[in-house]
């Protein structure tokens, strides 16, 4: 049984697919393109480990049932799951990081035309030995700003 569902595990992997699939479909057109954004820290436990401020380009696209927001300037790729959708807010979640650091990043968007705000909270997981022994917390605020179309592909 699958934490309470009612449904074994092979139903209830096949429902999140099903819903996460569903989810990306519903994302507004408008978010899909290359976005210029700044990051101001709100909170944090921790402000020797995360920066006050940042500005960075995001490209995010879809392929088929995938969104997926890369950083032309970095390199970095990730795959994001969608976890809301309603209107113009968007929710979802990315992670990544080594063995060793563990970095989860919850994004809330409200898209307006060209240009959105939100927030991400981030959750650094520092690991030893296959144990967490330091989380370290940080909330940013985000205003977005469109700088190229859309990247969508379909399948």
């Amino acid at each position: 049984m699958s934490c309470g569902t009612g449904l074994n595990s092979s139903m209830a992997n096949a429902e999140t697919l099903k819903a996460q699939i569903s989810l990306v479909e519903n994302v507004p057109s408008g978010l899909f393109g290359t976005w210029r954004v700044a990051a101001v820290l709100a909170k944090t436990d921790s402000p020797e480990t995360f920066r006050q401020k940042s500005a960075d380009l995001w490209n995010l696209s879809r392929n088929g049932n995938v969104m997926n927001l890369n950083n032309p300037f970095t390199g970095a790729s990730a795959n994001v799951a969608v976890e809301f959708v309603e209107g113009n807010v968007v929710k979802f979640t990315k992670e990544g990081g080594t063995e060793a650091q563990k970095l989860t990043d919850y994004v809330e968007l409200r898209l307006n035309g060209d240009k959105f705000t939100g927030v991400n909270r981030l959750t650094l997981k520092t690991v030893s030995n296959g144990q967490v022994v330091n989380v370290q917390r940080a909330e940013y605020a985000l205003a977005g700003e469109k700088i190229s179309g859309m990247s969508v592909l379909e399948k």
